[in-house]
């Protein structure tokens, strides 16, 4: 069965082909960064707009890459929410306008369980059940994974993210969108011992997360300088910023492994990709003999990719998921847990 897969819950337009025998044969991505970095972060209206004009051009360039035409696609999988109304609408549409045209069943995926499911692509990917932290976007959840569907929720953010405090503080420090990777870049020229910002909930002995303060911290730490930061002032700053959110997470993901029993952990999501946290769960886990499981690099922010292997999965466990009624709606706010 080959599955397109369609993503453009925010600002990047991702297209992919996934066979269930011959595995990923071709993905493409187009990054709006560019366009949003002189806003300091994603325009929704600009973002619907560009979606339209990337997503076509794209399906040529990925059914190019594999050889193949559209007539060969079984089934169009597409991000359903959570995500930009503007933008979910875009990547549905033309979703059902190519089941339509070319008489194929869709079916709508939760950009989470995208993520969720992201490790499986790579060569070592990990086997069910495994504890999973989940760092997109707005959403950092630490979950019970037991199969396609089968997530059970331990904790997650009460308020800010650990993505969205990274851009956040990012921009305190002045730093150009997207903040994440630019925090994380600076934090490798700070002090480790200049500066010491809170653990927002670290002994709160339940699995839930909490970033706000941390963010107010910086802020607090940056107003301290008397006149204007200098480079290792901010440097020093973004390096105890990240020490504390890697801290929070690395601790919380081993107390999820003690409480269930389990010695897979998966990291998903944009934040997956950040160095300072992967070296830290690289660490514990050769210390505590548990295995640590990312999606290539490629594939931890949003893509194509992940969208069609999730809609692969869940039709090859219930072909009856596949729809041929092509009107659609979309889900910008849509939890996890209610999925089955």
């Amino acid at each position: 069965m080959l599955v397109l897969g369609i993503e453009s819950s925010c600002d990047e337009t991702g297209l992919a082909l996934y066979d269930t025998e011959r595995g990923l044969l071709a993905h493409a991505l187009h990054s709006q960064i560019a366009m949003h970095q002189e806003y300091g972060g994603v325009v929704p209206e600009l973002a619907s707009r560009d979606h339209i004009r990337r997503a076509l051009p794209l399906l040529t360039e990925v059914l190019q890459r594999a050889q193949l035409d559209k007539h060969d696609i079984d089934a169009i999988a597409f991000t359903q929410g959570p995500g930009l109304a503007g933008a979910l609408l875009v990547g549905a549409s033309v979703a059902c306008g190519l089941g339509l045209a070319l008489d194929k069943p869709v079916i709508g995926i939760h950009h989470l369980e995208g993520h969720l499911l992201s490790p499986l692509l790579a060569s070592d990917p990990p086997e069910f059940p495994f504890v999973a932290l989940l760092v997109s976007g707005g959403h950092t959840q630490l979950m019970r994974v037991d199969g396609v569907g089968k997530y059970q929720l331990l904790g997650e953010t009460l308020d800010d993210a650990a993505g969205e405090a990274f851009d956040k503080s990012a921009k305190l420090l002045g730093l150009d969108y997207p903040g994440g990777p630019a925090i994380s870049r600076l934090a490798e020229a700070g002090d480790p011992t200049a500066i010491s910002l809170p653990r927002p909930m670290l002994h709160s002995k339940d699995f839930n997360f909490s970033f706000s303060g941390l963010k107010t911290a910086v802020l607090t730490a940056v107003k301290n300088h008397d006149g204007e930061l200098t480079q290792q002032d901010k440097a020093n700053i973004a390096r105890g910023f990240v020490d504390a959110v890697v801290e929070v997470l690395c601790v919380k993901c081993l107390s999820a492994l003690k409480h269930t029993g389990l010695k897979r952990l998966v990291i998903a999501g944009g934040v997956g990709a950040n160095a300072q946290l992967r070296s830290a769960l690289n660490a514990a886990a050769s210390k505590k003999r548990f295995k640590v499981f990312y999606p290539e690099l490629e594939f931890c922010t949003d893509n194509g990719a992940m969208i069609a292997f999730a809609g692969a999965r869940r039709l090859q466990e219930n072909p009856a998921l596949a729809s041929k009624d092509y009107s659609f709606n979309v889900r910008p706010r849509w939890p996890l847990h209610e999925l089955s």
